[in-house]
């Protein structure tokens, strides 16, 4: 099947994008789009071209596999094909429903009029994976909405609704019905005024406001500096409406694809097109086919109301899913509804969420302190303290009281999913799903496959966690699972750091500037440096002979009652809000634990603080990928960019390691080794693939 259709209607013409399940436009599309442009603008019957797209979507842009690879000979590129369109003196109409981005808006913007059926979403999100829109986008969105319209757009990559693109001038009329009959409509009425067609190149109007304000620009770029922050795509976008202010259309255009080639073959782009089709391959199960039988998920229910379990029932009910929340006594409950119904409140107060969308929400979260109220629900959550004897205390019960079809999931962090299982008579039916907090924020869910875990229980799990909003990555059962157990090395080797001399406020900064929205310190802070010391204090208690890192210095800021941000106080004094300052009692206390532990403080480099943070972590990775804890080395990335922050514009843990060298982090492990213990011994799986000069890429 040809990727684009010619349809007659009359006079007007109808090239419809035929290229599932996106339309993206590849080079077969783009090939179809120049055949039908030659037969159709040389063809006197017909007066007026809508183009639409066939299926879904109008168009969701560039084919990305296609990026970095040369194309194939005399296919046209889409920004002259955009140009040959706007250029057609026969008025060229689109017809845009459910998506038109990127290169899709692009072609669109090319078109001399455009209608957008409702529900449709527009925009151009290319700095999303570290590029700009290239095919004309920075050139034509501010001559057709504004200058500070399009930089807000094209910089955030946010797609707006029909009706904000209708205010905003990008698109001309809603279509009340077929959007394609009222495009052929427009096409034959313009055909018929005989005016000129109205080419977005041509406009000027946009720009005149930015003309008369030369300190916008400047402006913008202080305002996006904090998010914008290591990375070299939003700048770029930035000087390329500021060209189109600036220059002519032409002139503009070749500046636009100056730019975007050096962009699309840097490290920035490459990374965050690996996260994006990483993002999309953790789906994929090798032995969970796509056609395993899923249980329907219609209501669920939620043990314990505390912050995560409250968190937890406000994913389900965002989501439209009836929750019944249970806790132990009716204080502990009201406390938890009403923590919940304020979380919401806040975000109505701020103006993010409709009061009545707040009340919807609220009504399908239902109250109750007996296990019995869950006994029908498809899907339990457990979400009580983390410690194994109550979490198999409460699995015992559900196991009597549920359905015998229904999923039980523990939101444990560190735990045996396999001995939770193992506190019931259907381990099959046991999972883990390890929210991240705040739960309805984070959207990463580790699903923790248990040994008994069925197919259809993960199937379930994982589509579940797709309606939910979560990017859900399925992991193995360990101390930890993917994420913690990485963190683990992170925050021990920042730990020690802060022993031999570093400062809590140096490893931080050195971190944040790597790309990390905070360091180790300020996130524990904000967690609550009470989680993992009464971790460490059970693990200690239970295994005496534990030789791992017990946190020496957390743990006396703890027993200070220093437990972060909710104290005021932790690694830093938190005097007014959350900004964290430095604190000369915790340097004191550093300082004084340095010498009871024989250690003569040293001056600790930016790169050795780095690399200490970061080479192990990446080591824990390549041993658990070795241990099949993780199915594939972008499943890691993405359990840390959705969870921990690790910057999207450097791909994950595992990808930056292939831009470092494997075989430069596996001599840093050995020499690490050396100095500091057998713990920092490069994994077996790092040394192999340094040794063959592969990446975790190669695997």
């Amino acid at each position: 099947m040809s990727a684009t259709q010619i349809e007659r209607r009359g006079p007007v013409a109808v090239i419809s994008l035929v290229n599932p399940p996106v339309n993206g436009l590849g080079s077969a599309v783009r090939s179809g789009l120049e055949a039908a442009f030659n037969e159709l603008l040389s063809d006197d019957a017909v007066t007026g071209i809508v183009i639409a797209g066939a299926g879904r979507m109008f168009s969701a842009g560039a084919d990305i596999r296609e990026f970095g690879k040369a194309p194939p000979p005399d296919v046209p590129n889409l920004p002259e094909l955009i140009d040959w369109l706007e250029e057609s003196s026969k008025p060229v109409v689109a017809a845009i429903h459910g998506v038109a981005a990127g290169g899709g808006l692009e072609l669109a913007l090319g078109c001399h009029y455009r209608i957008a059926a409702p529900k449709t979403r527009l925009g151009l999100p290319e700095v999303t994976l570290g590029i700009l829109p290239g095919a004309g986008g920075t050139q034509r969105l501010p001559r057709v909405a504004g200058v500070e319209a399009a930089l807000e757009l094209i910089v955030s990559g946010r797609l707006v609704s029909e009706r904000e693109a209708l205010k905003l001038g990008i698109v001309d009329e809603i279509a009340h019905g077929d959007p394609v009959e009222a495009a052929v409509a427009k096409a034959r009425a313009l055909a018929d005024a005989g005016t000129p067609p109205r080419r977005s190149s041509a406009r000027d109007e946009g720009l005149a406001a930015a003309r008369s304000n030369p300190g916008l620009f400047d402006e913008f770029r202080k305002g996006m500096a904090k998010r914008a922050r290591g990375m070299n795509a939003p700048y770029a976008c930035v000087r390329c409406i500021e060209a189109a202010v600036r220059l002519p259309f032409a002139e503009g255009r070749h500046f636009e694809r100056e730019e975007f080639r050096r962009l699309v073959d840097a490290t920035e782009a490459k990374a965050m097109r690996h996260a994006f089709f990483a993002e999309r391959e953790v789906a994929k199960i090798p032995d969970v086919p796509d056609d395993t039988p899923t249980r329907p998920v219609e209501t669920a229910g939620v043990i314990g109301c505390g912050t995560m379990g409250g968190g937890i029932a406000m994913v389900f009910a965002n989501a439209g899913i009836p929750v019944t929340v249970v806790e132990n006594d009716s204080a502990a409950l009201e406390a938890g509804l009403a923590k919940i119904r304020a979380n919401y409140q806040a975000t109505v107060d701020k103006g993010r969420l409709a009061q009545d969308v707040m009340d919807r929400r609220m009504a399908l979260i239902t109250g109750a302190t007996e296990f019995e109220a869950v006994a029908g629900v498809d899907f339990v959550v457990e979400a009580v303290f983390e410690e194994m004897p109550i979490k198999k205390q409460v699995f015992g019960i559900l196991d009597r009281v549920c359905r015998p079809d229904a999923i039980l999931a523990t939101n444990t962090s560190t735990l045996d999913v396999d001995e939770i299982a193992g506190a019931t008579g259907r381990p099959e039916s046991v999972i883990g799903t390890h929210f991240f907090s705040p739960a309805n924020v984070m959207r990463l869910l580790e699903v923790v496959r248990g040994a008994n875990s069925s197919a259809g229980t993960i199937a379930t799990t994982m589509g579940l966690s797709k309606t939910l909003g979560k990017v859900g990555v399925l992991v193995g059962v360990c101390d930890g699972f993917v994420g913690n157990r990485m963190l683990h090395q992170y925050l021990r080797e920042a730990a020690f750091l802060v022993e031999e001399g570093a400062l809590p406020q140096d490893v931080d900064r050195v971190i944040y500037e790597f790309g990390f929205p905070m360091g180790p310190f300020a996130m524990s802070d904000l967690a609550g440096n009470d989680v993992g010391w009464r971790i460490r204090r059970a693990k200690m208690a239970d295994h005496p002979s534990n030789q791992r890192y017990s946190g020496t210095i957390s743990d006396r800021l703890c027993e200070r009652g220093r437990f972060g941000q909710k104290t005021g106080a932790g690694w830093y004094r938190y005097e007014q809000g959350r900004t964290p300052v430095p604190d000369p009692e915790v340097e004191a206390l550093i300082a004084e634990t340095s010498r009871e532990l024989g250690i003569e403080r040293r001056t600790i480099s930016d790169q050795e603080i780095l690399e200490r943070c970061l080479y192990p972590l990446v080591n824990e990775g390549a041993k658990i990928l070795e241990e099949g804890i993780a199915l594939r080395a972008g499943d890691v990335d993405v359990v840390w960019i959705h969870g921990y922050g690790f910057p999207r514009h450097r791909g994950g843990p595992m990808f930056w390691a292939d831009t470092v060298g494997l075989g430069t982090i596996a001599a840093a492990m050995r020499r690490f080794r050396d100095e500091h213990g057998e713990w920092m011994a490069p994994a077996l799986l790092l040394e192999k693939l340094a040794s063959e000069n592969r990446g975790f890429k190669d695997l």
